[in-house]
This record gives C-alpha cells, sequence and structure tokens, in this order.
C-alpha cells in the first residue's frame, strides 16, 4: 500500500514539477510584454488574457503537487499540538465532508465548460483574433482530476495514522531549511556559535575609542 501511495505522490509531483516550467514562460511574456508597451509601443491586446491563462494553469496544476507536500494552509494553532490519531481524524472528516464533494465538483463543471467550449471553439473576444480560450477550459476537469486521485491517497494515509498511530512517510522534496539539521550537517554546536559571537563581541569593543 505505501508504495501505491508514494507511486501517487511521485505523480503528482512530476505533474506540479513540470507545470512550473510555466513560471518562466510567464515571466518571459511580462518582460516582452512591458519592453513592447512602453519601449517599441506596441503592445499586444491579447497578451493579458494568455498571460492570465498561462497563471490559472500553474495555479491549478499545482494543486495535487502541494497536497501531496501536506503544503497547503492550515490553520496550525491547534492542530500542530495533536497527536497523530487525532490529526488523521480531523483530516478524514474534513476531507470526506468537504474536500471530496467540493473537487468532485469541479471536475464535473470543468469537464462542461471544457467540453462547452471545445464544441464551440471558443476564443477570447478581447480582439478580432483574440487566443482560444478551450485549452485553458480543458485544464479545468484535468487538474480536478489529479487532485481528486492525490486526496484519495491522503485519506488512505488518515486512516493508516489512524490504525497506527502515526503518519505514512510522503515523497521527499524540496523543503524549507531546518537549522538544526544544517548545523548537524556542517558540525557545528551550538556552543560554537556561542564562542564565535562572544569573540566579535570582544573585537568590537577592543575597537571602540
Amino acid at each position: 500500500m505505501q508504495k501505491l501511495l508514494l507511486t501517487v505522490d511521485k505523480f503528482s509531483t512530476y505533474v506540479g514539477q513540470a507545470f512550473a516550467w510555466l513560471i518562466i514562460s510567464l515571466t518571459l511574456m511580462i518582460c516582452w510584454e512591458v519592453f513592447g508597451r512602453y519601449v517599441l509601443s506596441r503592445p499586444h491586446a491579447w497578451a493579458f488574457d494568455v498571460m492570465i491563462m498561462m497563471y490559472g494553469t500553474l495555479f491549478m496544476m499545482a494543486g495535487a503537487y502541494t497536497l501531496s507536500k501536506n503544503g497547503h494552509v492550515r490553520g496550525d494553532v491547534l492542530y500542530g499540538f495533536f497527536p497523530p490519531r487525532l490529526q488523521a481524524g480531523l483530516d478524514l472528516v474534513l476531507y470526506i465532508a468537504f474536500f471530496i464533494p467540493g473537487v468532485v465538483a469541479l471536475v464535473w463543471a470543468g469537464y462542461y465548460y471544457a467540453s462547452e467550449s471545445v464544441a464551440i471553439n471558443e476564443h477570447s473576444n478581447i480582439t478580432a483574433d483574440g487566443p482560444p480560450i478551450y485549452p485553458f477550459k480543458i485544464v479545468i476537469p484535468i487538474a480536478g482530476a489529479v487532485l481528486l486521485l492525490q486526496g484519495l491517497v491522503e485519506i488512505v494515509r488518515c486512516a493508516i495514522c489512524l490504525r497506527a498511530g502515526e503518519w505514512p512517510s510522503r515523497e521527499e522534496d524540496v523543503e524549507e531549511v531546518d537549522v538544526d539539521k544544517l548545523k548537524q550537517m556542517v558540525h557545528v554546536k551550538d556552543e560554537d556559535i556561542e564562542k564565535l559571537d562572544a569573540l566579535v563581541v570582544r573585537q568590537e569593543a577592543g575597537r571602540a575609542p
């Protein structure tokens, strides 16, 4: 079971990392549009729509990736002090009561909007030759389906934690810097830091007039 959970984690990670490249494309496009508008005096009416669709795609396709890393915002004021079983029970209730119905509705509505958009070959009406919108709307049900898959994995994790009393492992990825781990890696102790601080203070005191 754990192997299956990690496989889904890897898939969500791959999807999120693949679409993360849109950040570079979006940045380059914004820079080019600013240059064209203010230096060349040749703005593109369709650029704003394309930027919104690129950012929206990035935002939606990163949802499952963020969930797989347990990175979504939650109220940790009390949650972080709960034992694992209580955390898992609370998460399980919220997943079943809110997450699953919401994401299923997203997939259903997204499929409806996407199929309708493809049927009419929908384009932006901001200009006569506006960019197509249907590729962006197709992303909605796809992103919802990937998010739903990762959500089911999280529900299984909750069930495992309720039974075992501890959270199962996750697929590792980029994490915030842990100061204590960093100290261990470079073999630095708190006593060494205190001695260095004291030395700096003495040197500064010796330089004072």
